[in-house]
């Protein structure tokens, strides 16, 4: 940790063992429970010794622990690395970052539900939730142009919805 006079005076956040290690032991961690989930996908289909809706997964899940492994080998074995790029927090960093954290959530959240009727009427939440997303996000990040604003959320969104929803067919 770094005291009160290295951020005034601007010297740089001293090496932290300690950090890295929790980095990693984390990373580790959160890789383990990604592969342990990905080994519980439901098959609709099983081939037999053929590629599945688990194959993909199950081989990033091993890819991130072995990476999360070396990294905790690093971690321990070598010196702590400098820290001099760090640069300052911004103003306003670390609301930026919960605020994407909350949106993020809630998106999350509201994707779950699917779709919702109203009026007689089905109506798919994925194309709605995602512009609104990314709307929150531009305007959270700093975009003030309504082309950033309006035309990439829209354009982002459609490409998802046309190339994963209607020609992959992967339900959104």
């Amino acid at each position: 940790m770094s005291s009160s006079v290295d951020i005034e005076t601007g010297a740089p956040p001293r090496p932290s063992r300690a950090l890295e290690v929790a980095f990693a032991v984390l990373a580790l961690a959160g890789s383990a429970v990604y592969l342990a989930l990905a080994t519980q996908i439901e098959l609709r289909r099983e081939s037999a010794g053929g590629m599945d809706a688990r194959s993909w997964p199950i081989v990033l899940g091993v890819a991130a622990v072995a990476v999360a492994i070396a990294l905790l080998a690093i971690a321990v074995t070598r010196p702590p690395a400098t820290r001099d790029d760090l640069e300052r927090v911004s103003p306003g960093g670390w609301l930026r970052a919960t605020l994407a954290l909350v949106v993020s959530a809630a998106f999350i959240a509201l994707w779950s539900v699917g779709d919702v009727i109203a009026f007689g009427y089905r109506i798919e939440l994925f194309p709605i939730v995602a512009a609104l997303y990314l709307f929150v996000l531009m305007l959270v990040f700093g975009q003030r142009r309504w082309i950033g604003l309006i035309v990439y959320p829209l354009a982002i969104t459609a490409f998802i919805y046309v190339v994963f929803g209607m020609l992959l067919r992967i339900p959104l």
